[in-house]
């Protein structure tokens, strides 16, 4: 065992410390309850004999027997208990031991921070523990007195009452200490399972880019719901081990004070075990490792395809990725089977060694002759080893369990350890900004890399002065260090050399938009107090008013999992929204324009950046160049330089690159004012403030205005009300009625292992019945002078060795039983999701599935099994040790059918309370595993903000949460098996009084008998208890993950029968028929009766405002959603008829977030492997994205990290697309496929998509007019319908929607053009 501490001073200074700090903590509860919160736990209030019985828990259960208890009928933490407290502590002793440690001798730094933090308060569980040991010990002793007692001819009633008074001193010991031992070991272990998750998300907060790199989001949620969770139980498996081993040793000692040196002889078997047991713990400790590794990797795909499902689903790879996570899978299971595979033999070990010991032991009293072979030698000797059977069973266990807590102990110590960012350094505030300075951001001589190790910079020579108030936009192509420049202000790459100064508070609005799950309100707030005229002010300078009165439910609409229900644009702008709201003074906006229509942008533009941000520093990246003669200031940016800097003006007459970017840009535009599109655009004096209130989708001014303010004047119960009605994510349901055993036949049906288990049962009872057979054997030839004491023992051992066939095949079976469950529950859920349509995603938190397929998985896995083996055992050894006693004394049922029912009763009345506990703590889990997952994404965002102590509160709120179902639980169980106890020893006491009271009756070896098996009787009820208590809270895994299992399907992939053929679509015609959509029943219509005809080989320009429904025209296209009516025909073949497989793989499509998997170039190009290497590169050549992959080490083969971030968004993109010229479908979709790129490189790209699919059918949605304007037909829609649909020049030549917005952008790039103009001739004056 690993030492928990070297130097006691040390030790107990830094508890002291850590102490006297957690006492000074602020507490958030008087809040808490303002705000109506659960009543806090009774423990504080109890008195000593509440305390010592466990009645406090009284009021829990007997809510829970009345009525399904839900999560605010759980009362709260005390407050020394609360996650906050205990983190606090950890933290003081963490940073006082890593000062004093260096790289080499860290390795066990949380090893010795969890031993300081937990070594005062686990005192008095090590006291308990103790007592509890000497207790069991001494209880062979009574035995041996009780067989003396009754083979004294002449006995003393009294000297008989005393023993049995003696008998229930002990009794009661042994059941109050171990009660409170395992009680306050769970408790504490609670309180460090608090700190260490605490911990994992303090780091995560500020995890360097190089950390982040060695970490993934996955592994992340791995070390909380694995790791962390491993380590709550770790302090009872700790006690539990060392105090077995004491009781191993003690038990040692009283054979040999009753058999005195025959015991010598027995002692081999035991160092046999033990030395056998040490290969088997190593070859344990591998599997653990092993194993732990394959089910990282397994859960970090899962991830990833959770993550990315629309992408997934829409290029059909479900098979793809669902057979990678069933080989990661079937490598998991591989290392699961060869750790379970050991665990018949050590059994047989563990079972055998008491029986072997005994025998041993009994044949050195025949030979050594100094120790008479009578009854109260043998049965005393049995007792003893009945208790030893304990240890000897358990102490593998425990150090099996101790070994994966050391594995997640250098896990997390690796993780915590791990490169972090300069928190002081990071820390700006509004403080900080001088105002008689005029700085705001400088950068001297500024080089930065992603990777430090590396000699590739990813920034060179950067240097930079940015005024206050200034607007600083930053243009260049794609891949040139745009975004990268932006983290290098927010210290988010690393410097190599050079200084950073940043005067004044950020607000950041990322390129790839970061939406938290909860309301649109609470993602504009971000945890800042509601101030309804800034609101107001600020969703209407983002052009969000008419969005948020579009919605049912106002401002107070959910949105989905990372905004899946919303609108590029809307989720950008929302973003936008966050950061106007918090009044920062420097605002660093990531091409914040690229996901919205040119209307909007030019709104945002204009009321946002120029008129509300009007007196803030602005530094914005775009594509957009016709904003940029707003700037102070442009920085042109190329392979990672600052090419060029200055104002509009200047750096149009330096020429160069800012040149080529606006000269590719004009081209564009040229093509808008070109003669086949007519002249309607040609008016230079058009302004986009006639446009502003110009989109009739949406509802007027009155009705929004009404709409906004109303959501303020809500009670908090009628927003409640809001926020528990229809909304798209629901609260995850749960079952709430006694499920009996349904969840136990689930089990056994799923996996088809019925017989199996009635084989484990009748095994199990013949083991118990063989063990039982060879103790009557030595109590009925005791007394015979006949039977010599070799006959006896002889005989002993031979019934005995005839039970080891039978633990074995008990044991054996149930490994295979659990495996066969881990096998088919795992192939079942992970169909199930792989089938599930895309609506299950939307509306179904990541954190929600995460959990099913983690740590209930892992439940499922190594609980459930190991739970069920031990309850038959136990019951087995209940029934049988009952049913002795009954043979000896039977009026000892007299008290035992009632105790018997009682206890039923007692157990029945818990379970009530405990498996909704249970329950309910399994939708605890899935918020944390939520919020930590949305914060790791958003991490950038969070740390730019300098909101990390909001987001911090909201998590320690709900790990508390999670934390006080748990303590809950671990009482409750507690409480029963206390109860339970008590009843068990009234018929312990009964019996040993029968046989004082009625000794004539009884003869020493059944006495001995009857009293061997009575004394076992408390552990065995104990153990059956426990195991039925663990078995019912684990197999609420079991009813989590059959809900998933039987999600219902989208339609099947193939449809024999209706199959396309081959060469289908051989044209790529599309009619829609009177097509309506809607997302869910109750919702109201998306598409409104769209019908229109798409001719084969022509490209579409699809345009309309956000929310228009032009996503979800492409979302029914692919069959993500069916519609409700009407048909979707290509060349005359309904879609909805065939299978989805058979769509999806003939269409392409290239999404508006391009989405990347962690593996290679390759990989992500090509992920089935179809295609050569030169057809790839020339793919890649087309994208403009040969010379940066030639330049990679690595070439095709070069790493894509998890979500593509070692690529920008440009780049990723320019990927996707690839995916897409390699397929070569008859119908392509653009979605908004190159909004992140320069208009240069825009319109190389539009020229290779018109030359390698000039015939086929190619849809675009774009919010760039040039992108659209050279279609053969443009469709746009309004509020679900279409309204024009024609020609583009036929459009141009009315009054149409389109040709306004022609218009619009027009206006906006003229000004860009007469500014320019005038530039150039002012220069050519001046030349």
């Amino acid at each position: 065992m690993v030492p928990w501490c070297s130097n006691l001073s040390t030790l107990f200074h830094h508890h002291d410390s850590a102490t006297s700090i957690s006492l000074k903590l602020p507490s958030n509860r008087e809040g808490e309850k303002k705000e109506g919160a659960s009543t806090e736990s009774k423990l504080g209030q109890a008195g000593v004999i509440s305390r010592l019985t466990i009645s406090w828990i009284n009021p829990v259960l007997k809510l829970g027997y009345s009525k399904p208890l839900f999560l605010e009928d759980i009362p709260t933490l005390l407050p020394e208990d609360e996650s906050q407290v205990a983190y606090k502590r950890f933290s003081y002793i963490w940073g006082s031991l890593s000062r004093d440690f260096n790289s080499s001798n860290a390795k066990n730094l949380l090893l010795r921070t969890l031993a300081i933090t937990q070594w005062r308060e686990n005192l008095f569980v090590g006291v308990c523990a103790l007592v509890r040991t000497i207790a069991v010990v001494v209880l062979p002793l009574i035995l041996y007195a009780f067989v003396q007692y009754i083979k004294n001819e002449s006995k003393i009633a009294s000297k008989g009452l005393v023993l049995v008074g003696c008998l229930a001193v002990i009794k009661f010991m042994e059941s109050l200490s171990q009660r409170h031992c395992y009680f306050n070991a769970r408790r504490s272990g609670l309180r460090m399972r608090s700190a260490i998750m605490v911990a994992i998300y303090q780091k995560q907060l500020i995890l360097s880019s190089l950390g982040r790199k060695r970490h993934s989001t996955g592994e992340i949620m791995n070390y909380i719901a694995f790791d962390a969770y491993r380590m709550g139980d770790t302090l009872w498996w700790f006690h539990r081990a060392w105090s077995l081993v004491l009781q191993l040793f003690l038990s040692i000692g009283i054979i040999f004070k009753v058999v005195g040196l025959a015991a010598l002889p027995g002692l081999v078997p035991i160092l046999v075990v033990i030395i056998l047991d040490i290969p088997f713990a190593k070859l344990h400790k591998k599997h653990q490792s092993q194993f732990m590794v394959a089910q990282e990797e397994r859960l970090r795909a899962t991830m990833e395809a959770l993550n990315n499902m629309k992408t997934i689903k829409l290029q059909s790879w479900e098979d793809k990725f669902k057979s990678t996570i069933d080989l990661l899978r079937g490598t998991e299971y591989r290392y699961l089977a060869k750790m379970q595979a050991k665990r018949p033999y050590t059994t047989v070990l563990y079972w055998m060694s008491p029986t072997i010991v005994s025998a041993v032991v009994f044949i050195g009293c025949v030979l050594i002759r100094g120790t008479p072979l009578n009854a109260a030698t043998i049965f005393t000797v049995l007792a003893t080893l009945r208790g030893m059977s304990e240890p000897m069973r358990w102490i593998p266990e425990s150090l099996s369990l101790l070994i994966q807590a050391k594995v997640s102990v250098d896990r997390l110590n690796t993780f915590l350890l791990e490169d972090e960012l300069n928190v002081e350094e990071m820390q700006v505030s509004s403080k900080s900004l001088d105002k008689s300075s005029n700085k705001c951001v400088e950068i001297q001589g500024g080089n930065f890399s992603w990777e430090p190790e590396s000699a590739v910079l990813a920034l060179k020579d950067i240097n930079l002065e940015v005024k206050r108030g200034q607007k600083i936009a930053i243009c260049g192509p794609v891949g040139s260090g745009k975004t990268s420049l932006l983290y290098a202000i927010l210290r988010e790459i690393p410097k190599i050399s050079g200084s950073v100064n940043v005067f004044g508070s950020i607000a950041y609005v990322s390129q790839a938009p970061w939406i938290r799950s909860g309301t649109i309100r609470d993602n504009i707030l971000c945890g800042e107090p509601m101030d309804r005229t800034r609101y107001d002010m600020v969703t209407k300078a983002c052009a969000l008013d008419k969005d948020i009165s579009s919605f049912n439910h106002g401002d107070l609409t959910e949105i989905g999992q990372r905004g899946n229900n919303l609108s590029g644009g809307q989720k950008q702008r929302i973003q936008l929204a966050r950061a106007v709201y918090i009044d920062a003074d420097i605002y660093i906006l990531d091409d914040s324009l690229s996901a919205v229509d040119v209307h909007t942008a030019a709104v945002l533009s204009k009321k946002c950046i120029s008129a509300t941000l009007k007196d803030k520093t602005v530094i914005f990246v775009t594509h957009h160049l016709e904003f940029l003669t707003d700037a102070d200031k442009i920085l042109v940016m190329e392979g990672g330089q600052i090419m060029q800097a200055g104002s509009f003006e200047e750096l149009l007459s330096a020429g160069t690159t800012f040149e080529q970017l606006v000269n590719a840009h004009k081209n564009a535009v040229s093509e808008l004012v070109s003669p086949e599109h007519g002249n309607k655009t040609e008016t230079p004096n058009s302004n986009v403030d006639q446009f502003e209130e110009s989109d009739e989708c949406f509802p007027s001014k009155e009705n929004n205005d009404r709409e906004i303010l109303a959501g303020d004047q809500l009670t908090k119960k009628e927003e409640r009300e809001i926020l528990t009605g229809d909304q798209l994510t629901k609260v995850e349901e749960r079952e709430i009625s006694k499920s009996g055993f349904k969840p136990l036949l689930d089990y056994l049906r799923v996996s088809k292992g019925s017989l199996l288990f009635g084989l484990v049962i009748l095994s199990r009872i013949a083991f118990s019945l063989f063990q039982a057979g060879a103790s009557y054997w030595l109590a009925l030839a005791i007394r015979n002078p006949k039977v010599s004491n070799g006959i006896l023992v002889g005989v002993y051992t031979g019934i005995s060795i005839s039970s080891f066939p039978f633990v074995f095949l008990r044991s054996f079976l149930t490994v295979l039983l659990g495996l066969k469950a881990s096998k088919a529950f795992f192939s079942g859920i992970n169909k199930s999701l792989f089938e599930a349509p895309m609506h299950f995603f939307d509306t179904t938190p990541v954190g929600r599935i995460y959990t099913r397929v983690s740590s209930d998985m892992s439940a499922l896995d190594l609980d459930v099994p190991l739970s069920l083996g031990h309850l038959v055992s136990t019951t087995a050894d209940l029934l049988v040790t009952i049913a002795v006693m009954a043979s000896v004394t039977w009026p000892v049922l007299i008290v035992s059918i009632p105790a018997v029912m009682a206890a039923i009763y007692v157990q029945e009345y818990y379970v009530s309370t405990g498996r909704e506990l249970i329950r309910i703590n399994g939708t605890t889990k899935a918020p944390i595993m939520n919020c930590a997952a949305e914060t790791s994404l958003g991490v950038i965002t969070i740390r730019a903000f300098n909101i990390k102590d909001i987001f911090f509160k909201n998590y320690l709120k709900l790990i508390d949460t999670d934390a006080s179902l748990s303590f809950h639980s671990n009482a409750a169980v507690e409480w029963l098996i206390l109860r339970v106890e008590t009843l068990q020893n009234l018929i312990v006491l009964t019996a040993a009084l029968l046989i004082v009271l009625l000794p004539s009756k009884n003869l020493p070896g059944f006495v001995g008998l009857c009293l061997s098996y009575a004394l076992s009787l408390n552990s065995s009820q104990v153990l059956m208890t426990r195991c039925y208590c663990d078995l019912s809270n684990y197999i609420v895994s079991v009813e989590r993950i059959k809900q998933f299992m039987c999600i219902a399907p989208e339609p099947p992939a193939i449809v024999e029968g209706m199959r396309p053929p081959s060469s289908w679509p051989a044209y790529g015609r599309i009619e829609l028929h009177d097509l309506k959509i809607r997302y869910r029943p109750n919702a109201p219509l998306v598409l409104k009766g769209i019908s229109c005809t798409i001719i084969e080989g022509t490209r579409v320009g699809v345009v309309g405002r956000t929310g228009s429904g032009k996503t979800t025209l492409i979302s029914a296209l692919f069959r993500l959603v069916e519609p409700e009516s009407g048909r979707i025909l290509i060349d005359r073949l309904d879609i909805c008829n065939m299978g989805l497989k058979d769509l999806r793989t003939k269409l392409s499509i290239i999404p508006q977030e391009p989405t990347l998997f962690k593996g290679s170039v390759r990989s992500n190009l090509d992920p089935l492997g179809q295609y050569p290497d030169n057809e790839i590169w020339e793919t890649i050549e087309k994208c403009q994205l040969k010379d940066t992959i030639s330049s990679l080490p690595n070439l095709l083969d070069s790493p894509v990290s998890d979500e593509g971030e070692n690529w920008s968004i440009g780049q990723r993109q320019l990927l996707c697309l690839g995916r897409v010229l390699l397929r070569r479908n008859r119908i392509m979709v653009l979605d908004e496929a190159t909004a992140s790129i320069d208009a240069a490189t825009d319109v190389i790209l539009e020229g290779i998509i018109r030359q390698e699919f000039s015939g086929c059918t190619v849809i675009t949605i774009a919010h760039r007019v040039p992108t659209v304007i050279d279609s053969n037909m443009v469709m746009v829609l309004s509020d679900g319908e279409i309204v024009e649909f024609d020609v583009p020049s036929k459009l141009m030549e009315t009054n149409s929607s389109f040709s306004k917005l022609v218009a619009e952008y027009w206006s906006i790039c003229n000004r860009n053009s007469l500014q320019s103009s005038r530039s150039l001739q002012r220069n050519s004056q001046t030349i």
